[in-house]
């Protein structure tokens, strides 16, 4: 029987893979943990592993970073900044200082309810208007309740149906709007056959002899202001009007303050109503300082000329000029530059790209001679 061999190794080879690769996990372990576990401090210095430090830290895809919380405020890191937006620039019709549509005294009949008027109002405002004319006075009374009327006449105003605070709701909404209302005097001295006070003008004598015939197809007839009973009432009813009504911007009267020239008699009534303007005007200052005391009137030589208003004298706080004779167009386009702007009709909306592109013309006022003043500022738009 052959002898017995020896191993003459240690043995590993019959030891499992699996075994060793725990021990030397185990290994790799203990030396990673040598200072939690107080075996560190039982070795040689010499014998302790050299761990290299990298300027790196890899993350940890498993985990997301712990999130710091700082002590103290973080600087705050500056923005772009966003330039500005410049305010809009008025472009066409809207370059105009008083953008003007005038509205008959008869606009504010038939009860209009206050959402109309207001109503109303905002539909001026969206077309690019931003100042109503609107009138109060014509053919010899008003279209609001007046104490001087109730004590002159025995009524409060003209025979028309209208809200008592009709004039009220629509100062107020224009303002809301950032609007103007300029109380019109329609008519101004003149009246008609159907004035209320016709019959009782005739009875006083208070009208110039004759008959007007400024405008062709209606016959007027011019209350004397030289007469004190007469230049008494429309102070009164002046003043009477810009205390009823403080919040009024501008109260404006129109060529119909004047004398046609062809009146028989061929009478100078120029000084004396110079005289009864600059007074009217004194009375209305007094109640209400601030109002705006303007008028609308043909260039300074046809009204002097021709109407016996003498208007460079009278001491008014604007002047517009009719250019209501488009023959004349370009002539009277030359005084509009030197005053406060012009006057145009609806039949003029053609001659609108000129007057908005000449600087010098500072304000626009549009006169609807169709009786449509909503047809007409829905044209405005576009402009």
């Amino acid at each position: 029987m052959p002898p017995k061999k020896e191993n003459n190794g240690c043995g590993c080879s019959s030891i499992p893979i699996s075994f060793i690769i725990v021990l030397f996990g185990l290994g790799y372990w203990g030396f990673k943990n040598l200072d939690s576990l107080g075996i560190s401090k039982l070795l040689p210095s010499n014998l302790l592993p050299t761990i290299p430090v990298t300027s790196q830290t890899l993350p940890i895809a498993s985990s997301p970073p712990p999130q710091v919380i700082p002590t103290e405020k973080p600087t705050t890191i500056s923005q772009p900044v966003k330039p500005k937006k410049s305010p809009s620039i008025p472009t066409g019709w809207k370059k105009k200082a008083i953008r003007g549509i005038y509205l008959s005294r008869y606009q504010a009949t038939n009860y209009a309810s206050e959402q109309t008027i207001r109503e109303r109002v905002r539909y001026y405002r969206d077309q690019g208007i931003n100042t109503i004319i609107q009138g109060v006075w014509g053919n010899g009374c008003t279209m609001y309740n007046s104490d001087v009327m109730q004590q002159t006449f025995g009524y409060p105003s003209c025979p028309n149906q209208f809200q008592a605070k009709w004039l009220d709701w629509l100062i107020d909404e224009a303002h809301k709007q950032g609007m103007q209302v300029h109380a019109y005097f329609e008519k101004g001295i003149k009246i008609d056959k159907n004035s209320p006070i016709f019959d009782l003008a005739i009875a006083k004598k208070w009208l110039v002899p004759g008959v007007d015939k400024t405008y062709s197809g209606i016959e007027h007839y011019v209350l004397n202001v030289e007469i004190p009973e007469v230049a008494n009432l429309f102070k009164q009813i002046s003043a009477e009007f810009v205390g009823k009504y403080p919040k009024i911007n501008a109260v404006q009267w129109d060529d119909y303050l004047g004398y046609y020239a062809k009146l028989p008699g061929k009478v100078d009534r120029t000084s004396n109503l110079t005289k009864f303007v600059q007074q009217m005007r004194a009375e209305i200052k007094k109640v209400n300082p601030k109002v705006s005391f303007d008028i609308c009137h043909h260039n300074p030589y046809w009204s002097k000329r021709y109407f016996a208003a003498d208007w460079q004298n009278w001491k008014v706080d604007r002047v517009f000029i009719q250019i209501y004779n488009d023959a004349n167009f370009k002539e009277e386009l030359n005084y509009g530059e030197k005053y406060a702007g012009v006057a145009i009709t609806d039949n003029q909306l053609y001659r609108l790209k000129e007057l908005i592109n000449n600087s010098k013309i500072k304000s626009v006022l549009i006169f609807p001679t169709s009786g449509k003043p909503e047809e007409i500022a829905a044209s405005l738009k576009k402009w």
